[in-house]
């Protein structure tokens, strides 16, 4: 573990915030205004120019992903916005590269850092505070992600992919295998003994609902991974989507799963759900047999975010967020069990 690893989140973000300040070279945007959006996997900051430009500049967690993996999430976000889905503007260095490496004295390991335009709107919502009551702008909000997720797919499926693209998978080996791309979520330490035994079953379960599973373009290909609602802004109705951090190959039903998981317990969710299903229909196919797997998916998507917290416990989200967490992956997991009979 790196000096840098060792320190307490405050300490290893004043850090980061000098590496911002030194990566902006990179772009000619020496001098601007630099502020703290968010530091959970990757630091986010918001890039203000003394002329009014706005730019998100985002230092990557070291080790987490690939130099040639990060590329390629940038390279698909370029061409889904080509193809009209509203996703944030990839900016290159004044040098051309989409991604740069940078490092200070204090952060010796590297860091990659991207930057994007600044999306204006508010996050649809959050897992700590919910969507709120308001049934027709949930509705409204709901049909059009289900709308923009089936465009993204549909763009996925017809896309070349340029030579050297490399995103991890969330198939059976990277949900349910010997080294699921979360971590062996079975194992978490957090769990008690009949928790784990939940869990050892259901990933049992899973991995034989899993394979051979039907990988073909019509219910498989690259996906965003992480449809929730503070990676979905919202203006003016309008929804786009930010954040590809998670976005690699996997089944679409593993997608919408991922965008009603946190909602399940709220009183909007069967608004949410079935305008979710209409807003996808309207522009992709959905058929009865994908919904009958909604329970697998939305399994397998509480069980990576138990792996989640087990490669994070040193962070203080994983910390905050695994009480909640381990709840609601234990509830999704008896629900079913309970359902396959």
């Amino acid at each position: 573990m790196t000096r840098f690893e060792q320190l307490t989140p405050d300490q290893q973000s004043r850090l980061l915030l000098e590496l911002a300040g030194k990566s902006l070279r990179h772009w000619g945007l020496e001098g601007s205004d630099i502020d703290l959006v968010k530091y959970r996997e990757n630091a986010v900051y918001k890039i203000s120019t003394a002329h009014g430009r706005r730019f998100a500049l985002r230092i990557h967690r070291h080790g987490y992903h690939s130099e040639a993996s990060l590329r390629s999430e940038l390279e698909w976000m370029s061409a889904l916005r080509e193809s009209g889905i509203p996703v944030p503007e990839v900016i290159p260095a004044t040098d051309g590269r989409l991604l740069i490496s940078e490092s200070t004295d204090a952060v010796v390991n590297p860091h990659n850092i991207d930057l994007f335009a600044w999306i204006d709107g508010s996050p649809m919502g959050s897992v700590e505070q919910g969507l709120g009551d308001n049934a027709e702008q949930i509705t409204q909000l709901y049909s059009e992600l289900g709308r923009l997720a089936a465009r993204l797919h549909n763009q996925s499926t017809r896309w070349s992919m340029p030579e050297g693209f490399e995103r991890h998978a969330w198939d059976r080996d990277g949900l349910v295998g010997d080294t699921p791309f979360w971590g062996r979520f079975w194992e978490l330490e957090l769990l008690d003994k009949q928790q784990r035994r939940l869990m050892e079953r259901v990933r049992d379960r899973i991995a034989e609902a899993l394979s051979g599973y039907d990988q073909s373009p019509q219910r498989y290909g690259l996906i965003h991974a992480d449809f929730v609602p503070e990676n979905l802004m919202t203006e003016n109705g309008n929804v786009r989507l930010i954040d590809f951090d998670d976005a690699g190959f996997g089944w679409h039903m593993f997608e919408l799963a991922t965008a009603l998981y946190f909602i399940q317990e709220e009183a909007c969710y069967p608004l949410a759900r079935e305008a979710l299903i209409a807003g996808y229909r309207q522009e992709r196919a959905l058929t009865a047999e994908d919904l009958d797997r909604m329970e697998l998916f939305l399994t397998a998507r509480g069980c990576t975010y138990l792996g989640w917290i087990r490669s994070r416990q040193e962070t203080d989200t994983a910390r905050e967020m695994a009480p909640d967490l381990i709840r609601r992956a234990c509830e999704q997991a008896e629900r079913f069990l309970a359902s396959e009979g």
